[in-house]
Parts: C-alpha cells; sequence; structure tokens
C-alpha cells in the first residue's frame, strides 16, 4: 500500500529526529525478515517513529496487525491475548514486563518483537487491520477491515483534501484510533510528512514543535476543538497552517461557525467529515468551500460513496428535511466484527452496506445533517426526546460546560462535574422540553467519562 519516495521525509519526532521514506522500507525490511509470513501481530502503538515502522511493516507485507493503545493496562490487554492468540507482539520496551513469558526476537530503538507460544491462526486472505470498536478500546470486539477498505478510503481522502507531498501533518490523535490511523495512511501514501508526537494539543511544547516543523494541517474531534477555543487558538500566528479538519462525532453548529469563520478569516481551510471504523475511516465531508454556508452539516459522500436515508418502513426517503436512518454504501465499508480468533478467518458479511446507526436528514442542496443516534432517545412522559441535542442545547446554554446525557424511559439523568449550575440546568432543560422538571436529574461527578477520540463512554456513566 505503500510506496518508496526515497529520500522524502516521511517522519519527524518531537526530539527533531527525521526518518526518509528510504530508511523507513530499509528498518521495514529487517523486522519483516523476523517474522517472515503473513500472521497474526499485536501492534503496541504510540506516536513515535518505532510505532510506525511497525505499521507500515505489517501492511505492506499482509502481516495483520490489532492496532492497540500503548495506555491499555495489563489486563484489558491479557484478555485480547486469549481471545485472539497473537503469534507475535510489536511493543515498546517499556512494557516488557507485562509479557515475560515471551521470547525477544529484535529490537528496534524502543520497541522490541516478542514472539508467543500460539500457533499462526486462520486468516481471511482479504484481511488487512484490526482496530477496536469506537469507545470500547479493551474490549474484544474488533473491526475487520480489508486492504480494498484501506485503498479505497485513503484514496478517497486524497483526493477530497487534495493531500500531495508536501504537507506536514502533525498528530493530534493516536495511531490506534481509525481517525488519527487515517491520516498517517493519506500521507504516507502521497510520500508527505508526518511530525509524530503525543503531547496534548494544551501543551505549550505541541506548539512549540508545530512552529518549529511548519506544520501544514492537524485533525481534532470535538472536544479538540472546544479545548482549542478555551486556548485562545484563535489569536495564534501559525503562517504554515494550510488546513484543519474535524470528525469523530458531531460538532455543535456554533463551535462549528466559530471555526470556520476564523478558516475564512486568516485563507485557512476547515472541513468537518463524517466516518466510523465501520467504514475504515470516512464516509462524508463538508468542502471547504461550503464550511460557513452549510454549518453545521456533516457534507457529501466521499468520493465513490453514497447516502440513503431509510424510514421506519424501510422506504427510501427523498424529500428534503425528513429524518431517517442514514445508510452508507461503498467498497470502504469493513468485512465485520470480530469477537474470537476464529471470526479472523469469515470473510465479508456487509457487502458494501453500512447501516450507520445514526439518524440524519438532508436538505435540498444534497448536504447532510446529522439528527443524533438511533438509540440515543428517551420517551419522558410520552414525548420522544433526543439525548445528544439535549447535550448540545446545555453546552452551548453555559458555555461549553461538561455534561453527558442518559437515562430511562421518563427519567433523563443530566451528568455534570460543576454543582452549581444544577438547579439552572434543571430549568433550562425543563423549560427547552415543555416537560416538567420531574422528568430530569441532575447528577455530579467528578469528571464525564471519554475514550480516546474524546467521546463520551456512556456505558461507564453510573
Amino acid at each position: 500500500m505503500f510506496k518508496n519516495f526515497n529520500q522524502n521525509i516521511a517522519l519527524i519526532d518531537e526530539n527533531q529526529n527525521e526518518f526518509t521514506y528510504e530508511q523507513l522500507f530499509s528498518v521495514s525490511e529487517e523486522l519483516f525478515n523476523n517474522i517472515g509470513k503473513r500472521t497474526l501481530v499485536f501492534s503496541i502503538c504510540k506516536n513515535t517513529i518505532e510505532s510506525v515502522i511497525g505499521y507500515v511493516t505489517f501492511i505492506n507485507n499482509k502481516i495483520v496487525p490489532l492496532m492497540l493503545p500503548n495506555k491499555l493496562d495489563k489486563e484489558q490487554l491479557v484478555l485480547l491475548l486469549d481471545t485472539y492468540k497473537p503469534e507475535y507482539i510489536w511493543t515498546p520496551i517499556e512494557r516488557i514486563d507485562d509479557f515475560n513469558d515471551f521470547q525477544k526476537i529484535y529490537s528496534w530503538k524502543n520497541y522490541t518483537l516478542l514472539k508467543t507460544d500460539n500457533p499462526t491462526v486462520p486468516l481471511f486472505d482479504e484481511l488487512a487491520l484490526l482496530l477496536t470498536t469506537s469507545g470500547s478500546t479493551g474490549s474484544p470486539k474488533l473491526v475487520r477491515q480489508s486492504y480494498k477498505n484501506l485503498i479505497s478510503n485513503t484514496e478517497a481522502i486524497v483526493e477530497y483534501l487534495n493531500i500531495s507531498s508536501t504537507e506536514r501533518a502533525i498528530t493530534t490523535l493516536p495511531m490506534n484510533y481509525t481517525y488519527g490511523l487515517s491520516i498517517l495512511n493519506t500521507h504516507l501514501y502521497v510520500g508527505a510528512t508526518i511530525l509524530l508526537t503525543d503531547k496534548a494539543i494544551i501543551k505549550k511544547e505541541f506548539w512549540d514543535f508545530f512552529k518549529e516543523t511548519n506544520a501544514t494541517s492537524f485533525g481534532g474531534v470535538p472536544y479538540t476543538y472546544e479545548m482549542l477555543k478555551k486556548i485562545k487558538f484563535f489569536n495564534m500566528q501559525l503562517p504554515s497552517l494550510r488546513y484543519m479538519t474535524q470528525a469523530g462525532g458531531k460538532l455543535t453548529p456554533e463551535l462549528h461557525k466559530e471555526f470556520a469563520e476564523f478558516a475564512l478569516d486568516n485563507n485557512v481551510k476547515f472541513i468537518v467529515m463524517y466516518g466510523q471504523t465501520e467504514a475504515t475511516a470516512r464516509m462524508a465531508y463538508l468542502p471547504s468551500e461550503k464550511a460557513l454556508e452549510k454549518y453545521g452539516s456533516m457534507g457529501i459522500a466521499i468520493p465513490n460513496g453514497r447516502f440513503d436515508l431509510i424510514d421506519v418502513d424501510g422506504n427510501v426517503i427523498n424529500e428534503p428535511d425528513t429524518v431517517g436512518e442514514l445508510v452508507y454504501y461503498g467498497d470502504n465499508v469493513t468485512l465485520g466484527y470480530a469477537e474470537k480468533y476464529n471470526d479472523l478467518s469469515l470473510g465479508d458479511e456487509r457487502n458494501g452496506c453500512l447501516q450507520t446507526g445514526d439518524m440524519a436528514k438532508q436538505d435540498s442542496d444534497g448536504y447532510y445533517y446529522i439528527v443524533g443516534r438511533k438509540k440515543r432517545f428517551l420517551k419522558l412522559f410520552g414525548n420522544r426526546v433526543n439525548l445528544d441535542e439535549t447535550e448540545r442545547l446545555i453546552k452551548q446554554a453555559f458555555n461549553n460546560i461538561e455534561c453527558a446525557c442518559a437515562g430511562i424511559d421518563d427519567k433523563m439523568y443530566i451528568y455534570i462535574t460543576d454543582e452549581k449550575y444544577s438547579s439552572d440546568i434543571k430549568d433550562y432543560v425543563s423549560s427547552k422540553t415543555h416537560l416538567n422538571k420531574s422528568a430530569f436529574d441532575i447528577r455530579i461527578i467528578d469528571e464525564i467519562p471519554k475514550n480516546d477520540s474524546g467521546k463520551t463512554i456512556y456505558n461507564q456513566l453510573k
């Protein structure tokens, strides 16, 4: 999938170590020679040169990696090892103590290749990659992605973002997360440069590295953009910045508008996108020239993809501004799930069609707007209430307060981290929904649980 662009700089890390494509492929060959066949590998990921070398080696040599975060605790890791039985593990040296039973067979800088006692598991010929399902890092349930999935989605993203070898994308997301990985794929595919850091965007060191390396782009989830506003991003001087992308959840229309206005005023492109791990990465994008005019929209289908909206009776909706379930069709729709190692030999169970689980509508110009999750609704005293929309209203009214909404029929639980807003929020939501205050229960917690992509982990709310 990845080509050798010789002396182009492929990777620069936060210690200013540079690595050309030629060097990348040279070390990849060394690593592959120590495996030598198609098999399953657990790849423990960090935003480092060693981690990227592992990924490129595996994809280019038909080795199947399960991409896992370095912060995954030992108990979760043991569950995955028992469930999927990998033959090899590519891990940071700092985690070697978690794998005392396995044989060290190769090391390069701060990573080591370990061999387990497991035999080679049967793998479907087209299986390329395994990722944990969104919001369930450490869960045995995985998404199975094929080589066709990876290439088709990579080429579509390169096309609509017009990514060239002159780009220098800085990492703001972990590479085990589908969005972070798609940034890596698209830039390596065209011979561009990846600027590798695990520093958070709220850290001064991140922005020092950004400026020193003349970063041209970054991606972020909604939480990223909420933080950018809080750290006064709009006042920063970033002359090398060309474009910003957003995915991983719906940005509030108000914040979408603010960043679209900033982009317009500063000759920067702002592209909102929509995707899921089950669609490899991206399904839709909002062209930058429409960012302000269509703020709040997730845009249009990516090249070679298409959408349908389906009503409760299974019919296709053709009228504008009518809500239905969003269904996507394209070569990037993944093979299906795996929940045990025998599932890795399964073929394509989706045949290019993905029921997204999102409820959406389409305007008269063909642009789509997400309304909420199909299952993120409650019945409160007979009234259907959208939990995602309630969260958006609260954040809008209370200066982007941290909050999460869940519950059962006839009782919505509103989780917040600042007790002083309890009464005001209950009054506000009651007035907006025209429902009695008894329908709402305010709960104070220390922090809203979030996954790597900044999405709320609702099943961890008590």
